[in-house]
């Protein structure tokens, strides 16, 4: 067995990368020396306290066994069955040699020991050798009582040490006991012996155990090691497993190096992906320069035509090349209309920068949105016969809602121009309400081609067009949706759009209250489907 931990123990160390300075072989070799060392001492004071106590708690025992025969002859019942029974039981239970002796000296009253004489007679040597206490060597005085000695004697004929009491009791009777000393002797060698054997057994098993246990304490240590190399060389798939059945401080510790690590990995992801923004941004930067020489050229395209219209007008005026009222009244129409489109423009362009730049005030107020959308949907009703449209919208049930009138309204007039201008196939443009906990989203559907998916985000941009000719065709400037999300988000509301099956849907969503939406049908040709 001894060559086996001792393999065992080699093995650990060899398998551990710190040698001789493992916590493994310190705590090993610390097991070992506080097993032998407590062993050693348990060896020094058996031998020189275990004969010391042994003789305290015979003395102890005498001086018991002094005071129940004297309560027995104070009761006069030394003689009774009961004092029988306690009397063998003191003499058994104790290892004890008791004799009871009338005052005369001869006479025995009570004996443990069937060889009376023998024993009478070693009792009178001992009392006729010494009569006071006073003659009593203070080395063999172990104690004394009021009526009774306790002293340590050799029996020069057994040639062994006995521990003595000899006393007299209340009713004048004597008193002796003695106790046998060499059993103690035996007992301490014997004790020695066998606190050796098993103190070297103790560190053998100590040894291994406590090698077992400190290995199963560094090897986690060994793997929260690992793990923080590898967190290091920013390695964060490592984790530390920590065990089901219990958990101890390694375990706590190991699920904070896990979180620290998951921390670490999500830090350097965001410092990466900041660096990927930077980097990002720099683009933009390369695009928003872009835009701007982009946003030039389209202003300078949008006026271009116009000016070049009304400067071309103008001079014919001036040169008179047509004589007649009505040439002149149409020239005079073509200017006004050119310089009109410029006005839009540019009047669009000041509210684009207006809101962008939050110097446009909110209005909140309260007001029925199916009134001002049908007021709208009314206005444009000459454009919408014209282009042969039908328009879907319920305005019979009040929608109240808070927001800017005046500027929902205009939010609502880009959207139904947007979709008169790009409405196709079936013609059909629905506006319907989609009321939620806390606001209510307007959407305005056309019939027509969907937006590329790729330019759905690109709509609210300055001077963006999907179709550049259809916006052409029919005037648009590319500025309508780009004041349509500088007004919603002036308000703090949000505005979308998004393909549906067979057109486009643009909506926005403004405060309203849960109750006042309760039990308004949603009209809508999706519910027809």
């Amino acid at each position: 067995m001894k060559e086996i931990i001792k393999d065992k123990l080699l093995g650990f160390a060899k398998q551990h990368p710190y040698g001789r300075h493992s916590l493994t072989r310190q705590v090993t070799f610390a097991m070992i020396a506080l097993v032998a060392g407590i062993v050693l001492l348990c060896l020094i004071l058996n031998t020189l306290f275990l004969g010391r106590f042994y003789i305290w708690d015979k003395a102890n025992v005498l001086s018991a066994s002094y005071e129940k025969i004297d309560a027995a002859a104070q009761a006069k019942s030394l003689f009774s069955d009961e004092f029988d029974i306690e009397f063998e039981r003191m003499c058994v239970n104790n290892n004890l040699t008791i004799m009871i002796i009338n005052p005369d000296r001869r006479t025995i009253v009570r004996s443990s020991v069937s060889d009376t004489q023998t024993m009478l007679k070693y009792f009178l040597e001992l009392l006729l050798g010494i009569t006071d206490i006073d003659e009593i060597d203070d080395a063999s005085l172990i104690r004394s009582g009021e009526d009774f000695v306790i002293q340590k004697q050799k029996d020069l004929r057994m040639e062994s040490d006995y521990l003595v009491m000899w006393g007299t009791l209340s009713d004048g009777k004597m008193v002796i006991a003695r106790s046998a000393l060499e059993s103690i002797h035996e007992s301490s060698n014997l004790t020695n012996r066998f606190l050796f054997m098993i103190g070297g057994i103790a560190v053998i098993i100590g040894a291994g155990v406590a090698s077992m246990v400190t290995y199963r304490i560094t090897n986690p240590i060994l793997e929260l090691t690992e793990l923080s190399k590898r967190m290091t060389e920013l390695d964060f798939d490592a984790k530390y497993t920590v065990s089901r059945s219990y958990q101890n401080e390694i375990d706590f510790l190991g699920e904070h190096m896990n979180e620290m690590s998951a921390k670490l990995e999500h830090t350097i992801s965001e410092l990466k992906s900041a660096n990927n923004e930077l980097m990002l941004d720099n683009e933009k930067k390369t695009q928003i320069d872009e835009m701007r020489k982009e946003f030039l050229s389209n202003v300078s395209h949008e006026l271009k035509t116009p000016l070049a219209l009304i400067q071309g007008y103008a001079e014919g005026l001036l040169e008179c090349i047509n004589d007649d009222a009505e040439s002149r009244e149409f020239y005079c129409d073509v200017i006004m209309d050119e310089a009109d489109k410029m006005n839009q423009m540019v009047k669009k362009l000041l509210t684009l920068n207006h809101l962008e730049f939050g110097d446009e005030a909110v209005s909140m107020e309260r007001f029925n949105l199916a009134e001002l959308v049908a007021g709208v949907v009314n206005a444009s009703s000459i454009l919408i016969r014209q282009s042969g449209i039908t328009v879907l919208h319920d305005h019979t049930v009040p929608v109240y809602v808070w927001a800017d009138e005046f500027k929902i309204e205009e939010v609502i007039t880009n959207f139904l121009s947007n979709a008169i201008h790009y409405a196709a196939y079936e013609k059909r443009i629905e506006i319907f309400y989609t009321f939620k906990a806390d606001c209510v989203r307007l959407s305005v559907f056309n019939t027509g081609d969907p937006i590329p998916q790729e330019d759905l985000d690109k709509v609210w941009i300055k001077f963006y067009k999907v179709d550049k000719a259809r916006t052409r065709e029919y005037g648009g400037s590319g500025i309508g949706l780009s004041i349509v999300k500088a007004i919603m988000d002036s308000m703090n509301r949000q505005c979308g759009v998004c393909n549906r099956d067979g057109g486009v849907e643009f909506w926005i969503e403004l405060d309203t209250h849960c109750e006042e939406a309760a039990g308004i049908p949603r009209i809508s040709a999706f519910d027809e489907k």
